[in-house]
């Protein structure tokens, strides 16, 4: 008989509900069944309801069972699962599930597919044809290939990649850094962590093509300390990679130059704000700075630096692999490719899904995510993390589209979205929304120092009842305030939440208590 394949996530969100106990299961009764069985650690999938979930490889392709905690593992084998057996566990071919298959998976092409650290695996299926394309450019034409593609900044500003990287071509310095902002803290969002735990090559390669797009010879990866599964999977494959010539001082056989390091921040939310990172890098105090000067013409070290996410960076293997044309056929309008989607909060289907610009929230999150978990209506969405604006049902209809998104006075981000159903108070979320401002705060300046601080103060007076009319006005001028008067997006948009909480759902501001920041 030959050997069977299983594939057992080993990503963290998966180990937090069990994956590891039930690779050992699978493991253990397998060898106590004779049964010749290879056990593989993939990332996940992203159908996070059903994790674990476990796949077993068979002639007609992949079967998926799930969520397989320890004590089904002996049922799963008396049923036959190693050549497909059906359990109630049984979903069938994975490819096949509808939540899976209606997806449009680009940048997670390979994550669930493949063992993340197994870069023979990375390269079978496609890795670092970009960077061979690449290296066959020039820069500049690595540059344009990058900018005709439309890939903008999967975080909150969605600015051209393309652009910032010409910028950084173009500046004089002895020496150029890539920075990837892996500072994923924004509420709702794992999309970074997933794939840095379940394709952490994709990664490296794309920094390593903006490298030699830009001149510069040194990465960084700034990555929060709440991720230790993504940091010892990023320095793994990064070994692997100066072991196999894609990092070093002769990136394969080319003359080109690219060295790579993880550091960790140390978990403040404002290090998620590129100048503040720098600085944190730099050894200070995560502070923003002054801009300009643009950290593509002096950033790290005082240094030419370009400054992308996790995913944006993982966009481009495909981009300089596939063509320009290929990515942009994606999407709509300006907002070209696909985003990687991740629905959280109350919601029946949470999980990542990757798909082209232009679908609806609607569509996501009863098509995909199933409605709610607790079976009540959806009375708001929270898209953007926690300086999004709240979005009621009216709203549901908009377009995935950064545009569209801002006629609504709203912002896709990093494609975070924390689902609510009607039992939600959206005062308590408003005041929470000025409090986290308040606490992750650092403090330079002041309508985002001083601003946040007495925003609660004033939602506590208005729902305590102390001239409400005034207090409301006072609110909103106080966001107007901090809206144009702050230095950076923290105090800058910690009002969309504020104002969407205020001008969709008035009714939960006339409370004669104090909303406490929920909990």
């Amino acid at each position: 008989m030959s050997r069977v394949t299983i594939y057992v996530p080993g990503d963290a969100a998966a180990a937090a509900v069990g994956a590891d106990e039930t690779a050992n299961a699978i493991t253990d009764e397998a060898r106590r069944r004779g049964a010749d069985v290879l056990v593989v650690r993939n990332g996940s999938r992203g159908l996070l309801w059903l994790e674990p979930l476990v796949e077993v490889e068979t002639p007609l392709g992949r079967v998926a069972y799930g969520p397989v905690d320890a004590a089904a593992v002996a049922g799963l084998f008396d049923a036959g699962f190693t050549s497909g057996g059906r359990h109630p566990l049984y979903h069938g071919p994975t490819a096949e599930i509808p939540y899976l298959k209606n997806q449009e998976r680009l940048t997670f092409a390979r994550v669930g597919l493949i063992d993340p650290q197994n870069i023979d695996e990375y390269l079978r299926h496609g890795g670092y044809r970009g960077l061979r394309a690449g290296l066959q450019m020039a820069p500049a034409a690595i540059v344009e290939c990058v900018t005709a593609s439309g890939l903008r900044g999967r975080g909150g500003a969605a600015f051209p990649a393309g652009i910032k990287w010409k910028t950084a071509l173009g500046a004089a310095g002895d020496q150029k850094f890539i920075v990837c902002n892996a500072d994923e803290g924004d509420s709702g969002t794992f999309s970074d962590r997933m794939l840095m735990e379940g394709d952490p090559f994709v990664l490296i390669e794309g920094m390593t093509i903006a490298g030699i797009a830009t001149g510069a010879t040194r990465g960084y990866i700034y990555l929060r300390f709440e991720y230790p599964h993504a940091h010892r999977a990023l320095n793994r494959a990064i070994s692997t990679a100066y072991a196999r010539g894609y990092l070093g001082a002769d990136v394969q056989q080319s003359g080109r130059r690219f060295d790579l390091e993880v550091r960790l921040g140390a978990g403040a939310y404002i290090c998620g704000e590129e100048t503040s990172l720098l600085e944190s890098l730099e050894g200070k105090r995560g502070q923003v700075r002054f801009k300009p000067p643009l950290p593509a013409i002096q950033g790290l070290f005082g240094k030419p630096t370009v400054i992308n996410n996790v995913i944006t960076l993982a966009s481009v293997p495909i981009i300089l692999d596939r063509g320009a044309e290929h990515y942009r056929n994606f999407g709509m309008g300006r907002s070209r490719g696909t985003l990687p989607i991740q629905l959280t909060g109350n919601i029946k289907c949470g999980g990542l899904v990757e798909k082209a610009f232009g679908l609806t929230l609607r569509e996501l999150l009863y098509d995909y995510g199933g409605g709610s978990l607790s079976g009540r209506p959806i009375k708001a969405v929270q898209v953007g993390g926690p300086l999004g604006a709240y979005l009621p049902e009216s709203q549901f209809d908009t377009k995935l589209d950064y545009e569209a998104f801002a006629d609504i006075q709203g912002m896709l981000g990093h494609g975070g979205i924390v689902v609510f159903d009607d039992t939600v108070d959206m005062a308590a979320q408003a005041r929470y929304a000025m409090e986290f401002c308040a606490i992750e705060s650092c403090g330079k300046c002041t309508p985002c120092r001083i601003g946040s601080t007495r925003g609660v103060e004033v939602i506590d007076r208005l729902l305590n009842g102390e001239n409400a009319a005034e207090q409301e006005a006072l609110l909103r001028d106080l966001c107007e305030t901090m809206t144009y008067g702050s230095l950076c997006a923290l105090g800058g948009l910690t009002p969309y939440p504020v104002r969407s909480a205020l001008n969709h759902f008035p009714e939960d501001f006339r409370r004669r208590t104090p909303a406490r920041a929920p909990g």
